[in-house]
């Protein structure tokens, strides 16, 4: 695996927090290399397609988080609980989408193929994906968390009214600079042709989960139809979190440096948590306060979701397809928000 290879695995990693969407009894899915992760209430299936225009698939059963822990179907519990999964599911499918990539650029080279039971020299070696988690988890809480609170402190040094035990006044300041960080971020890397390809996959997986929930029959002419804004998406999520996340710290009494690092860190679970019932509350009433709080994640979805063509809106459907298919097998409900 080359660093190009490399670079491009852990930009796309980055994104799984943005491009993830859905949530355990709804249809929802994921962009991946190429391809769409979709992902129903006891399945996924992730669709990819080989620069020979052939679209390969893995799809298997997925039961629900919160039937094998019941401790996640209380609200709070329910968002930390099926966001794990979902992050989980969302590195399985982007590592597969990775091996489809690499064992095309194998076949390009004119490499042979792997004998028979052994493991492919084109599939990712697992050590790979461990460093490529762990160096993202370390940049998120860096970028995030780290670099925000320390312009806040240097910031406070200047304008003495920051602290003075005005807790609120500071975390206002900390999650101003989160987000222009968050935005400028998210604005440059936008500018690889890699990840706009992704952003374009998005916006195919967002239309066709529109198509589904609309009852019409699921094509790729009616999902065409649809905008790629969805309520659900992880781009809304990931703002409100940055919301929540001013509220929460200014309530928890710390004012060193290093016990603010520290509650940013361990209040990670709540946030995530408090911002998933959120979410979902907006999800089903599209009015009102709540729904305006995620209207800015709708309108920064005009960065990551892009209008698809109609080949990556076909890989979408199939993604689905595959993913109904394992569903019915599984005999789950699907409850539309």
């Amino acid at each position: 695996m080359n660093w190009k290879s490399y670079l491009r695995l852990a930009a796309h990693t980055q994104m799984l927090p943005i491009l993830e969407s859905g949530e355990e009894t709804l249809v929802g899915g994921q962009a991946v290399m190429e391809g769409v992760m979709m992902r129903a209430p006891h399945s996924y299936c992730v669709a990819v397609r080989r620069p020979d225009g052939v679209i390969v698939t893995e799809e298997q059963p997925l039961p629900k988080v919160s039937e094998k822990y019941p401790i996640f179907k209380l609200p709070i519990f329910r968002g930390v609980g099926t966001l794990g999964q979902a992050m989980s599911l969302g590195v399985k499918a982007l590592r597969f989408s990775a091996d489809v990539a690499m064992q095309a650029e194998a076949e390009k080279e004119g490499k042979a193929a792997a004998p028979a039971g052994e493991k492919k020299p084109t599939e990712i070696p697992g050590w790979v994906m461990t460093l490529n988690l762990l160096f993202s988890f370390v940049f998120f809480i860096a970028l995030y968390k780290f670099v925000p609170l320390l312009l806040t402190t240097e910031l406070q040094k200047l304008y003495p009214q920051l602290g003075l035990g005005n807790r609120i006044l500071f975390n206002l300041m900390d999650g101003v600079i989160r987000l222009v960080i968050f935005l400028g971020f998210l604005w440059i890397i936008s500018r690889w042709k890699d990840i706009h390809r992704v952003f374009e996959y998005h916006g195919a997986e967002h239309r066709v989960v529109f198509n589904f929930e609309s009852g019409k029959p699921v094509t790729v002419e009616n999902a065409q139809r649809f905008v790629t804004f969805h309520p659900r998406c992880g781009t809304s999520f990931l703002l409100v979190v940055m919301m929540v996340s001013i509220a929460v710290y200014a309530v928890i009494p710390v004012d060193t440096f290093w016990a603010k690092m520290l509650v940013r860190v361990v209040a990670l679970p709540l946030i995530a948590g408090l911002s998933y019932e959120l979410i979902r509350f907006a999800a089903k009433h599209r009015s009102g306060l709540l729904a305006l709080m995620t209207a800015p994640g709708l309108w920064l979805q005009r960065i990551t979701t892009q209008p698809p063509a109609d080949d990556q809106t076909a890989v979408a459907i199939r993604a689905l397809d595959g993913a109904m298919e394992i569903e019915k097998q599984q005999g789950g409900e699907l409850v539309i928000a």
